[in-house]
Protein backbone atom coordinates (compact mmCIF):
# COMPACT_ATOMS: atom_id res chain seq x y z
CA UNK A 1 0.00 0.00 0.00
CA UNK A 2 0.89 3.57 -0.52
CA UNK A 3 -0.26 4.49 3.21
CA UNK A 4 -2.44 7.73 2.18
CA UNK A 5 -4.92 7.46 5.91
CA UNK A 6 -8.33 8.99 5.62
CA UNK A 7 -10.31 9.79 8.50
CA UNK A 8 -13.75 10.73 7.64
CA UNK A 9 -16.51 12.18 10.38
CA UNK A 10 -15.22 8.98 12.53
CA UNK A 11 -16.89 8.35 15.39
CA UNK A 12 -16.67 5.73 18.03
CA UNK A 13 -19.39 5.24 20.75
CA UNK A 14 -18.79 2.48 23.43
CA UNK A 15 -20.96 1.34 26.34
CA UNK A 16 -23.26 4.35 25.23
CA UNK A 17 -20.34 6.50 25.90
CA UNK A 18 -19.24 8.85 23.10
CA UNK A 19 -15.40 8.64 22.86
CA UNK A 20 -14.43 10.20 19.46
CA UNK A 21 -16.87 12.80 18.08
CA UNK A 22 -16.51 13.27 14.04
CA UNK A 23 -12.57 13.03 13.57
CA UNK A 24 -11.99 14.05 10.17
CA UNK A 25 -7.49 14.81 8.85
CA UNK A 26 -6.14 13.20 5.93
CA UNK A 27 -2.39 11.77 6.20
CA UNK A 28 -0.72 11.84 2.58
CA UNK A 29 1.91 8.97 2.30
CA UNK A 30 5.71 10.00 3.33
CA UNK A 31 3.67 12.85 5.68
CA UNK A 32 3.34 12.80 9.37
CA UNK A 33 0.43 13.58 12.08
CA UNK A 34 0.86 14.51 15.52
CA UNK A 35 -2.08 14.15 17.74
CA UNK A 36 -1.52 15.72 21.10
CA UNK A 37 -4.33 16.09 23.95
CA UNK A 38 -5.09 15.53 27.90
CA UNK A 39 -5.34 11.72 29.27
CA UNK A 40 -8.70 10.40 28.06
CA UNK A 41 -8.96 13.08 24.85
CA UNK A 42 -9.56 9.59 22.51
CA UNK A 43 -5.63 9.91 21.64
CA UNK A 44 -4.94 5.92 21.47
CA UNK A 45 -8.94 5.47 20.05
CA UNK A 46 -7.75 6.95 16.73
CA UNK A 47 -5.16 4.38 16.90
CA UNK A 48 -7.68 1.29 17.98
CA UNK A 49 -9.99 2.71 15.57
CA UNK A 50 -7.54 2.40 13.01
CA UNK A 51 -6.15 -0.71 13.30
CA UNK A 52 -9.43 -2.60 14.10
CA UNK A 53 -9.06 -2.84 17.64
CA UNK A 54 -12.45 -1.29 17.81
CA UNK A 55 -14.86 -0.52 14.72
CA UNK A 56 -15.96 2.98 14.43
CA UNK A 57 -19.84 3.57 14.78
CA UNK A 58 -20.20 6.15 12.24
CA UNK A 59 -17.63 7.94 9.70
CA UNK A 60 -15.39 6.50 6.97
CA UNK A 61 -11.77 5.36 7.31
CA UNK A 62 -9.97 4.50 4.32
CA UNK A 63 -6.51 3.66 3.59
CA UNK A 64 -5.24 3.82 -0.32
CA UNK A 65 -9.25 4.69 -0.84
CA UNK A 66 -10.32 1.58 0.32
CA UNK A 67 -12.43 1.23 3.48
CA UNK A 68 -10.58 -0.65 6.22
CA UNK A 69 -13.39 -3.32 7.17
CA UNK A 70 -12.86 -4.09 3.11
CA UNK A 71 -9.33 -5.01 4.04
CA UNK A 72 -8.41 -8.92 5.40
CA UNK A 73 -7.77 -8.11 8.95
CA UNK A 74 -4.40 -9.89 9.43
CA UNK A 75 -3.66 -7.99 5.80
CA UNK A 76 -4.63 -4.32 7.81
CA UNK A 77 -2.32 -5.08 10.61
CA UNK A 78 0.41 -6.39 8.45
CA UNK A 79 0.89 -2.49 6.91
CA UNK A 80 0.94 -0.73 10.11
CA UNK A 81 3.42 -0.64 13.15
CA UNK A 82 2.38 0.21 16.20
CA UNK A 83 5.12 1.20 19.38
CA UNK A 84 3.11 1.59 22.38
CA UNK A 85 4.20 3.65 25.28
CA UNK A 86 3.66 0.25 27.38
CA UNK A 87 6.15 -2.26 26.17
CA UNK A 88 5.61 -5.73 26.02
CA UNK A 89 8.65 -7.95 25.92
CA UNK A 90 8.38 -11.77 26.00
CA UNK A 91 11.25 -13.74 28.09
CA UNK A 92 13.38 -14.48 25.27
CA UNK A 93 16.35 -13.05 23.60
CA UNK A 94 16.15 -9.40 23.05
CA UNK A 95 17.01 -10.77 19.29
CA UNK A 96 13.75 -12.44 19.25
CA UNK A 97 11.89 -9.61 20.93
CA UNK A 98 12.75 -7.13 18.12
CA UNK A 99 11.45 -10.14 15.57
CA UNK A 100 8.77 -10.97 16.56
CA UNK A 101 5.70 -10.23 14.32
CA UNK A 102 8.82 -9.88 11.66
CA UNK A 103 9.06 -10.93 7.99
CA UNK A 104 11.48 -13.97 8.13
CA UNK A 105 13.26 -12.82 5.24
CA UNK A 106 14.68 -9.99 7.47
CA UNK A 107 18.45 -10.30 8.03
CA UNK A 108 20.87 -9.96 11.17
CA UNK A 109 22.13 -6.88 9.60
CA UNK A 110 19.07 -5.24 8.47
CA UNK A 111 17.82 -5.89 12.74
CA UNK A 112 21.57 -4.27 13.69
CA UNK A 113 20.61 -1.04 11.50
CA UNK A 114 17.11 -0.69 12.94
CA UNK A 115 18.42 -1.25 16.11
CA UNK A 116 20.81 2.13 15.96
CA UNK A 117 18.12 4.30 14.55
CA UNK A 118 16.50 3.26 17.76
CA UNK A 119 19.47 3.87 19.64
CA UNK A 120 19.20 0.77 21.36
CA UNK A 121 22.09 -1.41 19.47
CA UNK A 122 24.84 0.72 22.03
CA UNK A 123 23.42 -0.55 25.29
CA UNK A 124 22.44 -4.15 23.85
CA UNK A 125 25.82 -4.48 22.66
CA UNK A 126 27.32 -3.66 26.23
CA UNK A 127 25.23 -6.77 27.55
CA UNK A 128 27.23 -9.67 28.04
CA UNK A 129 25.43 -11.86 25.69
CA UNK A 130 24.16 -8.77 23.58
CA UNK A 131 21.30 -9.80 21.02
CA UNK A 132 21.25 -13.06 22.61
CA UNK A 133 20.70 -11.71 26.06
CA UNK A 134 17.53 -13.55 27.51
CA UNK A 135 15.31 -10.88 29.24
CA UNK A 136 12.74 -11.74 31.87
CA UNK A 137 8.77 -11.30 31.48
CA UNK A 138 7.51 -7.49 30.57
CA UNK A 139 11.42 -6.97 30.13
CA UNK A 140 12.13 -7.60 33.64
CA UNK A 141 15.88 -6.07 34.43
CA UNK A 142 15.52 -3.27 31.24
CA UNK A 143 14.75 0.07 32.59
CA UNK A 144 11.74 1.80 30.76
CA UNK A 145 14.04 4.01 28.17
CA UNK A 146 15.45 0.40 27.18
CA UNK A 147 12.25 -1.82 26.48
CA UNK A 148 11.00 1.94 24.52
CA UNK A 149 14.08 1.70 22.50
CA UNK A 150 13.79 -2.12 21.67
CA UNK A 151 9.51 -2.08 20.99
CA UNK A 152 11.05 1.26 18.22
CA UNK A 153 13.33 -1.36 16.81
CA UNK A 154 10.82 -4.05 16.53
CA UNK A 155 8.44 -1.45 14.48
CA UNK A 156 10.96 0.07 12.44
CA UNK A 157 12.44 -3.40 11.54
CA UNK A 158 8.98 -4.81 10.32
CA UNK A 159 9.38 -2.04 7.55
CA UNK A 160 5.43 -1.34 7.83
CA UNK A 161 4.32 1.56 5.18
CA UNK A 162 2.36 3.40 8.49
CA UNK A 163 4.11 3.40 11.45
CA UNK A 164 2.40 4.87 14.66
CA UNK A 165 4.22 6.33 17.97
CA UNK A 166 1.70 6.22 21.00
CA UNK A 167 3.70 8.36 23.30
CA UNK A 168 6.76 5.76 23.52
CA UNK A 169 9.64 7.67 23.58
CA UNK A 170 7.73 9.48 27.04
CA UNK A 171 10.78 7.17 29.17
CA UNK A 172 13.82 8.75 27.40
CA UNK A 173 15.72 11.80 27.82
CA UNK A 174 15.14 14.67 24.96
CA UNK A 175 18.32 13.61 23.53
CA UNK A 176 17.54 10.56 23.14
CA UNK A 177 14.75 11.01 21.66
CA UNK A 178 15.69 13.96 19.30
CA UNK A 179 18.66 11.44 18.02
CA UNK A 180 15.36 8.61 17.37
CA UNK A 181 13.09 11.52 15.54
CA UNK A 182 16.09 12.20 13.56
CA UNK A 183 16.45 8.94 11.88
CA UNK A 184 12.91 8.47 11.80
CA UNK A 185 12.35 11.64 9.37
CA UNK A 186 14.19 9.89 7.24
CA UNK A 187 12.76 7.04 6.38
CA UNK A 188 10.98 6.68 3.02
CA UNK A 189 7.76 5.40 2.12
CA UNK A 190 6.31 5.82 5.18
CA UNK A 191 3.36 7.27 6.95
CA UNK A 192 3.78 8.13 10.53
CA UNK A 193 1.50 9.40 13.57
CA UNK A 194 3.01 10.23 16.66
CA UNK A 195 0.35 10.67 19.88
CA UNK A 196 2.81 12.95 22.15
CA UNK A 197 2.73 14.52 24.98
CA UNK A 198 6.05 16.55 24.13
CA UNK A 199 5.92 19.40 21.78
CA UNK A 200 9.87 18.50 21.16
CA UNK A 201 7.99 15.29 19.80
CA UNK A 202 5.72 16.80 17.48
CA UNK A 203 6.95 20.35 16.13
CA UNK A 204 8.40 18.91 12.65
CA UNK A 205 4.55 16.80 11.88
CA UNK A 206 3.17 18.13 8.85
CA UNK A 207 -0.16 18.96 10.63
CA UNK A 208 -0.53 18.50 14.20
CA UNK A 209 -4.00 17.63 15.72
CA UNK A 210 -5.25 18.95 19.41
CA UNK A 211 -8.29 16.00 20.93
CA UNK A 212 -10.20 17.38 23.70
CA UNK A 213 -13.04 14.78 24.97
CA UNK A 214 -12.91 13.02 21.68
CA UNK A 215 -13.46 15.96 19.55
CA UNK A 216 -10.24 18.05 17.61
CA UNK A 217 -10.22 21.62 19.11
CA UNK A 218 -6.84 22.87 16.61
CA UNK A 219 -5.51 21.88 14.12
CA UNK A 220 -2.15 23.18 11.80
CA UNK A 221 1.68 23.48 11.61
CA UNK A 222 3.76 24.26 14.56
CA UNK A 223 3.72 27.63 13.71
CA UNK A 224 0.33 28.16 13.31
CA UNK A 225 -0.62 27.21 16.64
CA UNK A 226 2.08 29.10 18.24
CA UNK A 227 0.30 32.32 16.17
CA UNK A 228 -3.06 30.87 17.48
CA UNK A 229 -2.07 31.57 20.77
CA UNK A 230 -4.42 28.73 22.05
CA UNK A 231 -4.37 25.34 23.65
CA UNK A 232 -1.01 24.35 21.84
CA UNK A 233 0.64 27.81 22.47
CA UNK A 234 -0.18 27.20 26.19
CA UNK A 235 1.60 23.87 26.37
CA UNK A 236 4.67 25.25 24.18
CA UNK A 237 5.13 28.13 27.09
CA UNK A 238 5.03 25.07 30.10
CA UNK A 239 7.08 23.13 28.39
CA UNK A 240 9.90 25.74 27.41
CA UNK A 241 9.36 28.75 29.97
CA UNK A 242 12.83 27.68 31.42
CA UNK A 243 14.39 27.96 27.96
CA UNK A 244 12.30 31.05 27.10
CA UNK A 245 12.82 33.32 29.94
CA UNK A 246 17.12 32.37 29.22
Amino acid sequence: IDGRVVFDNVSLTLNETDILKNISFTVEPNKTLAIMGATGSGKSSIISVLTRFYDHTEGHIKIDGDNIGDYDLHNLRSHISVVMQDVFLFSDTIEENILFGVKEATTHDIMIDKSMAAQAHDFIDRMDDNYQTVIGEKGLGLSGGQKQRISIARALTKKANILIFDDSTSALDMETEFRIQHEIEKLENMTKIIIAHRISAVKKADEIIILDNGEIVERGSHQELIALKARYYETYQEQYEGFMAG
